[in-house]
């Protein structure tokens, strides 16, 4: 299969690719197009055959269950089959955008979609280009991040090539994405509701539209996952990865790079802005200052597969314990490492 590549614009969506690719999606066969988070790959949510190419083309567990997205907010019924109040308010509130909410489904969502669930993952982005595309196919669009699965997740259409060319009919190029981290994911088919997946949109800022939500502690190896990205390894790079934290963590960092680098191995550091004049050995990536944390959400994932094009073998990345953003961009670099984490301070005890 031959994968085009198609430039696209928000501010001047063109008809005749967007009319294409919504009929590549209506006929069953796959496109890549870009999100407010992250680069999706998309198929007719209502054709299993499309959610099996979807799996085939990412290397994805057919367990895992892809997020159906949608171009109105009245299409929300129309694959729900509850929307409790709490659901209703904070898709309200917070759609069009980077969240997703999990509900019971309706019969024509096909299980090979809610990887053989009876709930739906559901979202409405707010990138134009996306919401074209889901009308012009006149169906709605079952879409994971448009990877290999265990890849960090892609933020330019050129990330997707290099992980799924031949793979897709069309790549949409909409540049960049806005946010650089996938969607929050909030579960209402519990009381309270569950946050199964930490995003743009965090804690405090649901329970302020909301109420009491609890955030999920983690998922038992056999148990079948409700939500993208629970169960299995993701966002990996090629290199083996650690996370250093605590006081004197700059200086345990500089220890191990120089130790690797006496190896013979190459080494890779991510760190914040403010530090980056610390580090004199390795590749050093400044993912965004302190008072920026945005740009360290958006910057993650590029990087990451920066450090694969360098031939990193070892990465070693500070914590980001912003405010706002921390926890989801903790939860992608703790599964991008493994969990492989250094505390200073216990290691000093």
């Amino acid at each position: 299969m031959k994968t085009r590549i198609l430039e696209v614009s928000e501010e001047h969506i063109d008809e005749n690719i967007i009319r294409e690719a919504g009929r590549i999606i209506k006929e069953g066969g796959l496109v890549a197009f870009p999100t407010e988070t992250v680069y999706g790959l998309g198929g007719n949510a209502f054709d299993p055959q499309s959610a099996k190419k979807i799996y085939a083309a990412k290397g994805r567990p057919s367990d895992n269950p892809l997020i159906v997205h949608i171009a109105e907010s009245g299409d929300l019924y129309k694959v729900a089959a509850e929307v409790p109040e709490k659901a209703k308010k904070l898709s309200e509130e917070l759609w069009p955008g980077p969240l997703t909410i999990i509900l019971k489904k309706l019969p024509v969502v096909p299980k090979e979609t809610t990887g053989g669930l009876d709930t739906v993952a559901v979202r409405l982005p707010s990138n134009r280009i996306a919401r074209a595309l889901i009308r012009a196919s006149g169906t709605f669009i079952a879409a994971p991040s448009a990877n290999r699965s265990g890849r960090p997740s892609t933020t330019r259409a050129s990330h997707v090539a290099e992980d799924l060319d031949g793979q897709v009919e069309m790549i949409l190029d909409g540049g960049g994405s806005a946010i650089g981290l996938e969607s929050t994911i909030v579960d209402f088919t519990a009381e309270p509701p569950v946050i199964l997946r930490p995003g743009y949109y965090n804690k405090k800022r649901i329970e302020e539209i909301i109420g009491p939500v609890e955030a999920d502690a983690g998922l038992e190896s056999d148990a079948a996952p409700k939500a993208p990205g629970m169960k299995y390894r993701h966002y990996a790079p090629k290199a083996e990865m650690t996370i250093v934290e605590g006081e004197g963590a700059a200086e345990r960092i500089r220890e191990l790079v120089r130790e690797k680098e006496e190896q013979g191995k190459k080494a890779a550091v991510l760190c914040s802005e403010e530090h980056k004049d610390l580090y004199r050995q390795g590749f050093v990536f400044p993912l965004g200052g302190a008072d920026n944390e945005e740009e360290t959400a958006r910057k993650l994932f590029d990087v990451l597969r920066k450090t694969d094009e360098l031939g990193a073998d070892v990465i070693y990345s500070e914590a980001f314990n912003t405010p706002n953003l921390g926890t989801a961009i903790m939860n992608r670099l703790q599964k991008a490492a493994g969990h492989r984490i250094i505390n200073t301070e216990e290691v000093q005890e």
